[in-house]
Parts: structure tokens; sequence; C-alpha cells
């Protein structure tokens, strides 16, 4: 149920913010007042201001507050139906439009992106990641959290037996006690003292890779659960060893940071699509932009769309249309946005589907780093 109203709220939060990044326009006037733009004091002489573009009717029923919180969400007022189709299937023209000025029509690649975000955090929040392997890691990653706390809990009881067993003038009889207490404790929960080193061969085997994620989480938490963490860096080895402790939490952290630095995933891109146009005068940085905004915007939106699918029986079907239209749509907005030939958008295409590849992974291991790090 949390999830549902969190998801509901990032939605909410989605259109807004999309909304807040497009060019302002306005919400009206009332009649009476149809000579002058209630906005900027502009005469009049149409539907909208030709100043600022707010229109000239204005709504201040209870009602409107609906609507305009539906308006912000859902309409981008009109743009949307302007913008999805060309981003779907002639997203090159989209881009290239867009970029020589024809921008009213269309929403924004920011506002788009922000959007997608803000959308996929919500049906992600509703419906969960879905496959299987994201949710078993999830369930790993706490499990051993569980598993880390209550070895340290036995640590700490077995640190005080042996406070108490390294007094002289202890009973025979409480020592006797104390020592089946120790061994207890050991033999039940399968302690493992911190204090205890693994050879240089089982160093250098490390964990075993298995089949099952769940059981490779497991296995290697234990294993750097282990091994002294010493990097000559001072807080990285904090940050590592708290991760080691926690990993659920740095797993919590993962997601989060991945909802609030989507926005990390341009800038990381941005280098990519440099190299595919290389000491080109034809196209500016802004043009990068904007390629790899609406780019990145589509597979957000394509990645909850498929989704959806996967919650019905046609949701194999949805994947493998996704997975061959992604490559597909490369080539579409590189030969439509830069008029590259066919061979050219071709190879530029299998350039940029590694590249994506490569942002993606830089992107992982900021998470990473942050999650570690936060």
């Amino acid at each position: 149920m949390s999830g549902d109203i969190e998801g509901i709220g990032a939605a909410v939060t989605a259109g807004l913010a999309a909304r807040a990044v497009e060019p302002p326009h306005g919400s009206g006037r009332e009649p009476g007042d149809a000579l002058r733009c209630l906005n900027c004091g502009t005469s009049l002489t149409g539907s909208h201001c030709h100043h600022c573009g707010q229109r000239a009717d204005v709504h201040r029923s209870f009602g409107a507050i609906g609507h305009d919180l539906v308006h912000a969400i859902f309409h981008f007022e009109g743009k949307i139906w302007n913008t999805l189709p060309l981003l779907a299937w002639r997203p090159g023209d989209l881009t290239r439009r867009y970029i020589h000025g024809e921008r009213a029509r269309f929403i924004s690649p920011l506002a788009l992106f922000l959007f997608a975000v803000f959308l996929t955090y919500a049906v992600l929040a509703m419906v969960g990641s879905g496959g299987g392997v994201g949710e078993d890691i999830a369930k790993a990653a706490e499990a051993q959290t569980r598993s880390n706390a209550l070895k340290e809990s036995f640590e700490q009881e077995v640190d005080r037996v042996d406070a108490r067993l390294a007094a002289r003038d202890l009973p025979a009889a409480e020592r006797r006690q104390l020592l089946d207490e120790r061994a207890t404790l050991q033999k039940s929960a399968g302690y493992l003292r911190v204090a205890r080193r693994l050879t240089p061969a089982e160093l250098d085997k490390g964990p075993p890779v298995l089949d099952d994620p769940v059981d490779q989480v497991m296995t290697g938490a234990d294993f750097l659960s282990q091994t002294k963490v010493d990097t000559g860096v001072s807080f990285i080895d904090e940050g590592l060893q708290k991760a080691i402790a926690n990993p659920g939490l740095l797993f919590y952290k993962l997601q989060a940071n991945a909802y609030k630095f989507a926005w990390a995933l341009i800038p990381l891109s941005l280098p990519f699509m440099w190299l595919l146009f290389p000491f080109s005068r034809r196209f500016h940085t802004y043009d990068h932009f904007v390629f790899v905004t609406y780019s990145i915007s589509f597979m957000l939106l394509l990645f909850v769309v498929v989704r959806l699918f996967n919650l019905t029986i046609v949701g194999d079907v949805a994947t493998a249309f996704a997975l061959l239209y992604v490559p597909f749509h490369m080539y579409r907005q590189l030969r439509g946005a830069y008029r590259s030939s066919r061979f050219g958008a071709l190879v530029r295409a299998t350039l940029l589907l590694f590249f994506s590849m490569y942002a993606v992974v830089m992107f992982m291991l900021l998470l990473l780093a942050l999650g570690v790090m936060g």
C-alpha cells in the first residue's frame, strides 16, 4: 500500500516537475476583463496574449483546481501528442526540428526527461522492477545485513564470555558453564571470529561463482566480511566497512541514488556523442544535448511500457520487441537528426550502442561510489 501511495506521489511530481521547466503559458483571465492581459497588461487581440502567451480566459472555480492538476500532469498543453509519436517513430525529425527552432509545439527535452524519470520511479514503486533477479538480490542483501548483525551480536557475547573467563578467581562451576555457553554460541550460530585470517590461497581464490544470485550475494558478503579492507584511504575504508556490514542499506541507497542522480546520464553521454562527430563544426554541444536527452527519455518510457506489458501474457513478446527496437531507434534518430547517410548512421548507431553500455556502467559505478561513501 505504501509503495502504491509513493508511486502515485511520484507520478504527480513527475508532471509538475516537467511542467515547471516548460515555457510559461499562463492560465487565462475572466470574461469581464477582455481588453488587457491580466499577467502583463498588454492589449489583447485574440485568445492569447501575444507578449507573454497567457490565455485570455481564467477559471476560478473549485473544479478548475482539478483541471489544472490533470492538465499539468498529462497534457503539457497538448504538446505531448505532438511529441510522443515523433519520439517513438521519427526521433531524428523531432530532434532536428527542436534544435532548429520548432519548440512551441513540442515538449522540451529536459521536461520530457524529468517526466520520464519520475514516471519510471512511480511505476517501479507500484509494480516492482520485474525479472525476479533484482528482488532476489534485494532480499539477499537484507538477509546478509541481518546475518552480519547477528554475527556482531554473537561476537559481543563471546567477548563478554571471554572477559569473564579471563578472571583468575572464577569458580570452576561458573567457568564450565561459560565454556559451554561459548561453545553453544559458536556451534548454533556458525560464529566466525573477525580476528580470523584467511590463508593466501583462500584470498587468491575468492568466493565461488554461483548460479543463484541470492547465494552469490550471501557468499560474497561472507567472504568480504572475513577480509580486511585496507585501501590506504581512511574514508574509503570506512565506507566499504559500512557497506559490508549493511549490504541491505547499500542496495537501498543504490535505488534511491539512481532516482536522484539520473540526470548524470546526460553529461556522461555527451562525450561519446562528440566522438561520433569529432571536430565537426556543423554540430554543437547543444545539439548533442537535445539528442541525448530525447534518446534517454525514450528509453525510460519504453522501459515503463515494457514493464507494464510484463504484467500481462504478452510480456515476453514486448521485451523481445524492445530489445530489437532500441538499436533501430538509435539508427533512426542519428539518421534524421544529423542527416547522416544510411551507412554512416548504421556505423554510428553501432558505436552508440556500445557507448551507451559504457555510459551505463559508469553511471552504475557512480551510484556504487555514492552508496558506499554516503
